[in-house]
């Protein structure tokens, strides 16, 4: 069984870096967007929540390689993108002051109770869409040492040049030794933009074939790899078996994978969810315990499980404590507005450890 060989953090310049679109998020809190008149603005994108939640919580090096506007939207999203810690690698793109390109725009309500929170977007002529391969210098970035690259299925689904540039970033890092990752995100709405299922698993395929460590639930892992599903509802949506047995399959399809991890939800209104997740590393299987989040806003606790789990690896914690510090950063980044964490490294220790909501005086 391969084994998950992360470099030391001597000669190297970033601990992890990130491949990925950035978005804002309009928020307008539990008001319906059709009703509001005000909104927060959050920025975000999958793969970079991971660069932000990692430097700004967990206190390591990051970056984030990405398209970036010259116009306002741009520098307010340059601005947040410094105020994290996390360090730019940008492919400019001038806007011609009337259609683009653009930074994406997510727009959002949080729900509440029976309402379900509701996200729709626009990424009309979006910049990131534009990025191809040969847009970074890959050899110079590496160069400078690497410990961990990742990228996600929402980025690759974003137009037929962005795929590959995953595929492209994935060479160069284990060319140089980097672990890499890969948030499967299967959006068929995006993939049916550049032809539907059958492109979006071949050219996931292509980018699978270079990972070490995978991340997804049950229908990315289905729809993106093509894996045969498990009966999830009748077996229950926290039972940790119907994931491994798809994760059994998906390294026999990819033997080159050394981890699959993901989280288990089960929703039962917007404001109250049962948390847990799952890892699979070098054949070994870890089950997080389980808890009942009161939920502030979802968005994003993906991503802050994933970041803590990555933490927890690369400062040579061990698996069971790897996994529960991410399924405690995921579940604390779900008691915050915003699409990254708020929370310190010692509230996600404590929480992993058992620690309460009882008031710290």
């Amino acid at each position: 069984m391969p084994q998950l060989n992360i470099p030391s953090a001597d000669n190297t310049d970033l601990d992890f870096l990130a491949l990925g679109a950035l978005v804002h998020r309009l928020d307008p809190g539990t008001i319906p967007f059709r009703k509001a008149n005000n909104f927060a603005v959050h920025v975000s994108g999958g793969e970079y929540n991971c660069a932000a939640n990692l430097a700004s919580c967990f206190g390591m090096r990051t970056g984030i390689a990405a398209a970036m506007v010259d116009n306002g939207v741009g520098e307010l999203i340059q601005t947040n993108v410094r105020q994290m810690g996390v360090r730019p690698f940008y492919k400019h793109f001038q806007h011609d002051g009337v259609r683009g390109p653009n930074m994406a725009t997510v727009y959002s309500d949080r729900g509440g109770g029976v309402r379900a929170p509701v996200v729709f977007y626009n990424r009309a002529n979006e910049a990131g869409a534009m990025l191809k391969p040969g847009d970074f210098d890959w050899q110079s970035i590496f160069g400078q040492g690497v410990r961990w690259f990742h990228s996600g299925g929402i980025f690759g689904a974003l137009s037929d040049t962005t795929s590959p540039l995953i595929v492209e970033g994935m060479h160069a890092a284990q060319a140089a030794g980097t672990i890499t990752s890969f948030d499967l995100n299967y959006r068929a709405k995006l993939w049916d933009t550049i032809g539907g299922l059958e492109q979006g698993q071949k050219m996931i395929a292509q980018i699978v074939g270079h990972v070490d460590c995978l991340f997804g639930n049950e229908e990315d892992l289905q729809k993106g790899l093509g894996i045969q599903g498990q009966d999830v509802e009748r077996k229950g949506k926290l039972d940790p078996e119907a994931f491994f047995g798809m994760i059994e399959q998906a390294v026999e399809k990819f033997p080159n994978i050394k981890m699959v991890a993901t989280t288990l939800r089960e929703v039962h209104s917007t404001n109250r969810h049962d948390w847990a997740a799952v890892l699979w590393l070098d054949g070994q299987r870890f089950v997080s315990p389980t808890c009942q989040l009161d939920v502030i806003d979802r968005i994003g606790g993906g991503d802050g499980f994933a970041s803590g789990l990555i933490y927890g690896l690369m400062d040579g914690r061990t698996p069971e404590e790897a996994l529960k510090l991410g399924w405690a950063h995921g579940a604390l980044l779900t008691t915050f507005t915003g699409d990254v964490s708020m929370a310190s490294l010692p509230e996600v220790e404590a929480f992993a450890a058992g620690g309460s909501a009882r008031v710290q005086r």
